[in-house]
């Protein structure tokens, strides 16, 4: 079991933690306020999200659209070439028009959303259930998966599991919805043993072949587009998983796979790694997989546990993790006590800074960590960090044809916009009265932390030179500490 944080070493810098890997970060205050809870109630405040009231609603075309299959049957129909690309240039403009509303959606959702902890779990699960846009192509499929995972957050992983494996956007990815008891499709019954349950090495092809056996006739309801089961599709003969033998479902399967006490290790591994560090100690695993075994696969206490435990604040923990760009993005617009960019930056943002939401780049999802980080992608944060502080005008750039057509759909001009920062109330008159105390404030702010002195002696030096100091040097200081090392870190 993980030894508890002592009540004398919660602080400023363990709540700022808390709130960090938690949530998405925020202002001092905010920490502040988080600090005064006190452990218990601060943790509980994150995990306990179903106490507070989200009135978020979804966007306006998620529901199921009973003219859909009508209008992509007619495009195949189509005899004359010019009439099918006339029809498919159409379905093509809406469902971009969508899907960067429902990225821009989830973004703001989790930026201003009363439920930081729920959205920030969902980003987990998205990138664990990995599937895309690029093939999915149904942006209420992805909508609905996406609620779908919300709803099933931090619940029992059993009941997590089955809902997204019989999520339409999971049957479409991974081909379970073409799977028939003449012709298994072993797409889905390999990646769910393989990423995301149980990893490399601990099962067999046979448990593959059979289990794929067990989820036929799992299928959709092209009228009302959601999961439906064709039992004339379902194969009944015996089947033998994990060497057992006997007529199973699809839904047996998945339970087998979930008694494994290697899937309570693979996912508490999976966990930390995202919430916590790289690199797990086995120790930690072992007591974390026998904790969530023995509680019936319940996340919800699993993320009580560790974010209550002292190995969660260990010193090299904290400020220990490479911020993803949606980490990076809204943390900045918390700090900065701004709003989120307009939709089309935003997407643009993520985009280039390799985090594109509802595209991740393969069934792996994101790798993370060191990954976020390239020659490309540490410019293009600095050079994001100085628009979101001095506003920009900014011509559309170059990207790959999906993301091209959603912008397109949304940006006629091919001009970029973001206002300046209002930085007159980020800092008091006391922060603003001497170097040495703006200095203090800013790394307050924008880091929980100190910079090193080599990073620090150039602000110095800079703001030596200004007295008093004015918003403009405020801005400079700002982008400048945006740009360390230190601030791409969390």
């Amino acid at each position: 079991m993980l030894e508890p944080l002592p009540g004398n070493q919660w602080n400023a810098t363990t709540a700022a933690h808390l709130m960090n890997r938690a949530g998405f970060g925020g202002s001092p205050q905010d920490i502040d306020n988080l600090q005064k809870m006190g452990l218990d109630r601060a943790v509980s405040w994150f995990v306990d999200y179903e106490k507070i009231t989200d009135p978020t609603s979804p966007p306006d075309w998620a529901h199921p659209d009973p003219e859909l299959i009508a209008r992509r049957q007619a495009i195949q129909r189509a005899a004359d070439p010019e009439t099918k690309r006339q029809l498919q240039n159409r379905e093509n403009t809406e469902i971009n028009a969508q899907m960067a509303d429902l990225r821009y959606w989830w973004l703001r959702r989790m930026a201003l959303g009363p439920r930081p902890f729920q959205e920030k779990m969902t980003l987990f699960w998205h990138g664990h259930f990995a599937t895309s846009f690029e093939k999915v192509r149904m942006p209420y499929f992805l909508w609905l998966q996406n609620d779908t995972i919300r709803q099933n957050a931090t619940s029992n992983f059993n009941q997590l599991l089955l809902a997204v494996s019989q999520d339409p956007a999971m049957l479409r990815y991974l081909d379970g919805a073409n799977s028939n008891k003449n012709h298994p499709n072993e797409n889905f019954a390999r990646e769910v043993m393989e990423l995301f349950t149980l990893g490399e090495g601990h099962y067999t092809e046979q448990d593959i072949q059979q289990g794929a056996k067990a989820y036929t006739g799992w299928g959709l309801d092209h009228d009302q587009l959601r999961f439906e089961y064709h039992r004339g599709n379902h194969d009944n003969g015996p089947k033998t998983v994990f060497g057992q033998t006997g007529n199973y479902s699809g839904e047996d399967v998945l339970n087998m796979i979930c008694a494994q006490p290697q899937c309570a290790k693979f996912i508490t591994n999976k966990i930390w790694r995202f919430f916590v560090q790289d690199q797990p100690t086995e120790s930690v695993v072992d007591a974390l997989a026998t904790q969530f075994q023995n509680k019936n696969l319940d996340v919800k206490q699993l993320m009580r546990t560790i974010f209550r435990s002292k190995e969660f604040y260990a010193p090299d923990v904290i400020r220990a993790q490479i911020k993803s760009p949606v980490q990076w993005l809204i943390a900045a617009t918390h700090q900065l006590q701004a709003p989120l960019p307009t939709q089309p930056m935003s997407l643009v943002m993520l985009n280039l800074l390799g985090q594109e939401l509802f595209q991740p780049p393969n069934v792996k999802g994101w790798d993370g960590g060191i990954a976020w980080i390239t020659t490309n992608n540490l410019l293009n944060r600095d050079n994001f960090a100085a628009a979101l502080v001095e506003g920009d005008r900014v011509p559309l750039p170059s990207l790959d044809g999906q993301m091209k057509g959603v912008l397109n759909s949304i940006q006629q001009d091919g001009i970029l916009q973001t206002a300046p920062t209002n930085v007159s109330g980020l800092f008091s008159t006391i922060d603003l009265a001497s170097t040495g105390s703006f200095l203090n404030a800013l790394q307050q702010r924008f880091l929980n932390a100190d910079l090193k002195p080599q990073r620090l002696e150039p602000l110095r030096d800079f703001l030596k030179t200004r007295s008093p100091i004015e918003e403009a040097d405020i801005r400079k200081a700002i982008r400048l500490i945006m740009c360390t090392p230190e601030y791409q870190l969390t």
